[in-house]
């Protein structure tokens, strides 16, 4: 049904929110979106929002000229700006300070931004896919979440369920996994496992997911 659905979206200009736990595949998803879309020889960026320290990530998504702050000895190009023409990836969104959701908003309104210490407008055309761990509707409840930036992101919606949920994919994750280890050990790739260990891995709940 995923895989249908990432068919029916990837050549729309849409912003797309993938949300599921952790280890469930929303980056691979949004890979497959951008490469299933008209954007695919154009740039697909990766960034984790919860993964940088939120006084260097405004300068990562959006540049900064030179003698910004301390440090800034030259001009930096932003992921978005980076992106033009492609896909942008931002990664656990729902860990990003009000402050700079702000500046995503203007992003996805207006497609510009200015970078940190300029005061030249900066356009760009970029397809935003953005990801979540967490439930952004109840985020938005608590206040730690802007709600008109929830809708603007929320225009596309894929939930990727948990692996225990679909346990069904089990013995193809199987399969794949012993042959590219057994490649990469230069071992045929024949291997099958123990009726038993495959019975114990079926019934294991895989916190973390994959």
């Amino acid at each position: 049904e995923i895989f249908r659905l990432v068919e029916r979206v990837a050549d729309s200009d849409s912003t797309i929110l993938v949300n599921g736990e952790t280890g469930t595949g929303k980056g691979l998803v949004a890979q497959a979106i951008h490469k299933q879309s008209y954007r695919k020889y154009r740039p697909f960026v990766s960034i984790n929002c919860g993964a940088i320290p939120e006084n260097l990530l405004e300068s990562e998504l959006f540049g900064h000229v030179k003698g910004a702050y301390t440090g800034a000895t030259a001009n930096k190009v932003g992921k978005f700006e980076a992106a033009n023409g492609g896909t942008i990836f931002l990664d656990e969104i729902g860990d990003m300070s009000q402050d700079l959701q702000v500046k995503i908003l203007k992003v996805l309104e207006e497609r510009c931004f200015e970078p940190v210490g300029g005061c030249k407008t900066v356009k760009v055309n970029v397809r935003i896919v953005a990801a979540t761990h967490r439930d952004l509707e109840e985020e938005v409840q608590k206040g730690n979440f802007r709600e008109d930036l929830y809708y603007r992101l929320n225009v596309l919606h894929i939930h990727l369920p948990p692996l225990r949920e679909r346990r069904e994919d089990l013995p193809g994750l199987i399969h794949y996994f012993l042959g590219t280890e057994a490649r990469r050990l230069g071992l045929e790739a024949n291997y099958r496992l123990d009726p038993a260990a495959e019975e114990l891995l079926m019934a294991y709940p895989w916190p973390g997911n994959l």
